[in-house]
């Protein structure tokens, strides 16, 4: 059952301005229930609406203006690389979690491809939903140890010619950030500061041609730059 959540016209608090509005697509009724009921209890989300698949996903971006979004990969009607992929074709920014049984490489890898920003195991849900989300707001591509390991350890080979003129620096801290690492934890590696950090990640999106970490990451390890 797909649902919708309205906010009521009567009465709107002030926090409710401060609350980022997540729509969810799992073609699993129970577990988008749960989803649902797990945002709910964090006063930080509200809940813009849920859907058991990504066929009208344009039109719900255009009607919810979300500001996270959940995406299961396997749905029936369009499937959410198929969705995913969509949205940034029409120009949508908005970071996109995927969620998923899937941990095989190309199932990763398409979903990173067609702008995925962040992917996320079903089985992971309950511990590690909220740091996730909390990973995609700071700008961050959450994906566990293990997947990003196996997405390097797969793509791995020499090298390849530098052809986007990354600096030393700019080659350093995306091989470290392929790696998993935080921002935070590349900044104490290389002793710099996490703002120094995000300076070079922008210029790395520019030269890359890129919108986010996970299209960087995903794009360094398909052409060897990492």
């Amino acid at each position: 059952m797909n649902r919708v959540f309205q906010k009521s016209t009567n009465f709107i608090s002030f926090d409710s301005y401060m609350k980022t509005p997540v729509l969810i697509f799992e073609d699993n009724d129970l577990l988008r229930e749960s989803i649902c009921s797990m945002l709910s209890l964090d006063n930080r989300f509200e809940m813009a609406g849920a859907f058991g698949t990504g066929r009208n996903v344009l039109e719900l971006m255009k009607e919810f203006n979300p500001g996270i979004i959940l995406m299961d990969i396997d749905m029936p009607g369009l499937n959410g690389i198929d969705a995913v992929s969509k949205i940034r074709q029409a120009g949508w920014k908005t970071p996109v979690l995927m969620l998923t049984v899937f941990d095989d490489t190309r199932h990763v890898f398409d979903a990173i491809c067609a702008g995925a920003s962040g992917y996320l195991l079903k089985k992971h849900l309950s511990s590690r939903l909220f740091s996730a989300i909390e990973e995609l707001q700071s700008g961050g591509a959450p994906m566990s140890p293990s997947i990003a390991s196996m997405v390097i350890q797969s793509m791995y080979k020499k090298p390849a010619q530098n052809k986007y003129s990354l600096t030393t620096r700019e080659t350093e801290i995306l091989t470290s950030l392929s790696k998993g690492n935080s921002y935070k934890l590349v900044a104490n590696d290389l002793e710099i500061s996490i703002d120094t950090v995000r300076t070079h990640i922008k210029n790395v999106y520019e030269k890359l041609q890129v919108h986010s970490q996970a299209e960087a990451i995903a794009k360094a390890i398909h052409e060897r730059l990492v």
